[in-house]
């Protein structure tokens, strides 16, 4: 499945799977209506909010239990055709482009593996880049500046003048757990979710002369993820996925997975000491073709109006734009400058 956080209207959040033929089924509805048709149950919606909670997070927290009772729904709605509805007629489809596509989850704790790319060390050395870009470096990415697809990266002007994209894939933890192996790690993968690293390339510098970064990349808004969650079973391999990332349709990033130093089993054997809970997100590293490092970087920098897009195989596109700060905060004064 490739499931989905989604608003029907303004306000009202809904957790849903996505159809082949682009439409979203609301997966609790779907589940009560499951629950009534195939079980005999008379409490169908109390039991559809216990088996799948309307919080991506809570779902994943459930374990497989509730993913397995996510898929039976999802198979008995999509068995009963586009225009079937809810057990009281509520709505069961809805067109993508009718919903808002948010963020698919929000973790307690985002894991941001850097440097797992050689390519992408290559390219900063080559560049000149004050530090070498290689395994294994891991921070913690800021969690509240995550955004959903088609909404906007605010540019703070006011902090920075090198703006940047970095396409990630991304894997989604299903179990809780701490000291593990690599080869006990597929038991806790969940899913896949594409990730924008957006980072702010004159403030990390400045950051990397202590040897760490986290501002730079923790910005409100600088953080892309979706546009949905490809369950584990959708990606027999996610060493095999073909990767792009492109700028008003011009391709700046392409690559593959497979040329990940190190694989996604051993990167989450190696950081689980820190421990994981259900739901949380850990990125597994960008490819090369960066701005920074190409051979015009003030040329590829982001800039307000521009389009990325981050596409990843067997997974989908994620799209954002880049706006000004000017246009996302009309009624407020401009900040002033950040002290260089």
């Amino acid at each position: 499945m490739k499931l989905a956080t989604f608003e029907p209207q303004p306000g009202l959040r809904r957790i849903g799977a996505v159809t082949h033929d682009g439409s979203i089924i609301d997966l609790n509805t779907a589940c009560a209506l499951w629950l009534r048709d195939a079980k005999g149950e008379s409490a169908f919606y109390k039991l559809a909010d216990t088996s799948i909670p309307l919080d991506m997070r809570r779902l994943f927290e459930a374990g497989d239990r509730s993913l397995e009772a996510a898929a039976e729904a999802f198979a008995h709605a999509t068995a009963q055709g586009p225009d079937a509805r809810g057990p009281s007629g509520e709505p069961l489809h809805y067109a993508l482009d009718q919903v808002k596509l948010k963020a698919p989850i929000k973790p307690i704790k985002f894991f941001h593996t850097a440097g797992n790319f050689r390519e992408h060390h290559e390219e900063a050395t080559r560049s000149g880049f004050s530090h070498p870009v290689l395994p294994w470096i891991v921070f913690f990415q800021n969690v509240d500046a995550i955004i959903g697809h088609d909404e906007p990266v605010i540019y703070p002007d006011h902090l920075t003048g090198e703006l940047d994209y970095e396409l990630e894939l991304a894997v989604v933890l299903k179990r809780a757990g701490k000291h593990f192996s690599a080869s006990e790690a597929e038991d806790y993968i969940g899913g896949y979710v594409i990730f924008n690293d957006i980072t702010a390339r004159d403030i990390q510098r400045e950051e990397m002369k202590s040897g760490v970064f986290s501002f730079c990349k923790g910005i409100d808004t600088f953080c892309p993820l979706g546009p949905w969650i490809a369950t584990a079973d959708e990606i027999p391999d996610p060493h095999n996925l073909a990767m792009e990332l492109r700028v008003n349709g011009e391709r700046r990033q392409r690559s593959h997975s497979s040329k990940m130093s190190v694989t996604i089993p051993e990167i989450l054997a190696h950081y689980s000491p820190m421990g994981y809970s259900a739901g949380d997100v850990l990125s597994t590293g960008t490819v090369s073709g960066v701005a920074a490092f190409s051979n015009d970087p003030k040329a590829w920098f982001l800039k307000p109006g521009d389009v990325m897009e981050c596409e990843i195989e067997r997974i989908g596109v994620l799209r954002n734009p880049v706006v000004s700060w000017n246009q996302a905060y009309p009624s407020r004064p401009s900040p002033a400058k950040r002290p260089s």
